[in-house]
């Protein structure tokens, strides 16, 4: 059956949460205060999940978040307000190509946060037809750009040049942020060394076995914890602890300096993902770190069907490889050979034999196949990619 989102604050837990009959089980979101801390699944009784059932899971699994974040209130220690430096002003950009009902969703979310002066922008890259300029027009202030050239990070980068302020915040159409997620983003720039901070990602439905799966294997939350990674902290090519690019937020004069977003990479192109990777990687392999922000919440729609998620898994491991390819090239380093072949050997062959032997346990099989296959295409679909590049520029 489906999973039920709910978003409880933990001082406020109702006596039990009705009207859940279509569910099995419920995802619940976990604040205090309105900051996120945690999250639980419990089960859906009779169409209810009860409240002293949903206590005992938050004691039993996120009790120290919570007393952490108790005991920070009862010594008076902000967090917020350790910032030295004004919180720079941000442009938060939207790439979207031909989604224009879920492009509506998001805007109508930014919409509702508050007005720090903040710019936003709409990126319609290569679109088929002018729907998603439509609606673009029905939210006032919002400017729109179209980018012709086919490709998630070509997007990015058309974004990074027509910003108008030092922060450049990205969320994908498909995702809808909370009304604190700017702010939450902002404020970790008082460091001069963060060149980029990601947020917390969470499931906006789980209505289907695809979302469902999609949330159990690859989901976009690295738990409620800040936490700043470097080169020395955090090997560069293990970029996925850090975060997603669903849910970042770049300085623009780094971004400037460090070189563009790689445009062989990303959606619209043969490599499918990668791009927000790679340039995590090169951030600090540059000596910049990125932070890792929980209270930076956005929430994203997984795709509904097995087929989406199917192509979704095969991009995910395409893109990593032709992401590790993409440094190979750009930086000159014979290392980075070494984590592929690591985790193609240590991880992704195992993965495929655990499947084999008990699916119920470990991933389905098709999803695995694809997985592994978008690995060993990786490379390929990288220098594909780049040709076609090079051959549209001339």
């Amino acid at each position: 059956m489906a999973t039920a989102i709910l978003d409880i604050d933990v001082e406020r837990i109702p006596t039990e949460v009705a009207g859940l009959s279509a569910y099995g089980q419920a995802l619940v979101l976990l604040r205090l205060r309105g900051r996120p801390v945690g999250q639980v699944r419990v089960p859906v009784v009779h169409g209810c999940v009860r409240g002293s059932e949903l206590r005992e899971a938050v004691i039993e699994r996120v009790g120290w978040h919570i007393w952490k974040r108790w005991l920070h209130d009862w010594l008076d220690w902000d967090e917020e307000a350790l910032a030295t430096t004004a919180v720079p002003r941000a442009t938060v950009a939207v790439c979207t190509r031909d989604r224009p009902d879920d492009l509506r969703r998001c805007l109508t979310a930014l919409s509702g946060m508050p007005d720090d002066a903040q710019e936003l922008l709409v990126v319609d890259n290569c679109p088929s037809s002018d729907a998603s300029h439509r609606v673009t027009q029905t939210f006032p202030g919002v400017r729109y750009v179209r980018e012709d050239v086919p490709g998630l990070d070509c997007a990015r980068n058309r974004a990074i040049r027509e910003a108008s302020q030092e922060v450049v915040a990205f969320i994908d159409d498909d995702a809808m942020p909370d009304p604190g997620w700017l702010r939450a983003l902002l404020r970790n720039f008082d460091d001069p060394l963060v060149a980029c901070v990601t947020g917390l990602t969470m499931p906006f439905e789980l209505e289907t076995d695809a979302q469902q799966m999609h949330e159990r294997l690859s989901p976009f939350g690295r738990g409620y914890e800040r936490k700043v990674f470097d080169a020395i902290s955090l090997n560069p090519t293990a970029f996925g602890k850090v975060g997603a690019g669903v849910n970042m937020a770049l300085r623009r004069s780094s971004v400037l300096e460090l070189g563009p977003f790689d445009e062989a990479l990303d959606a619209g192109t043969a490599t499918y993902s990668g791009g927000d990777t790679e340039m995590f990687a090169r951030i600090m392999n540059r000596g910049y770190r990125i932070a890792y922000e929980p209270g930076a919440l956005c929430w994203h729609r997984h795709r509904r069907t097995w087929k989406e998620l199917r192509r979704m898994i095969y991009g995910y491991g395409a893109g990593v490889y032709a992401a590790w390819t993409s440094l190979f090239v750009s930086e000159r380093q014979i290392t980075m050979l070494k984590p592929a072949i690591i985790w193609f050997f240590r991880y992704q062959l195992p993965a495929l034999f655990r499947s084999m032997r008990s699916w119920h346990r470990n991933a389905p099989l098709d999803l695995a196949i694809a997985e592994l296959c978008g690995c060993m295409a990786g490379p390929w679909l990288y220098f594909s990619s780049r040709r076609r590049r090079a051959k549209g520029a001339r």
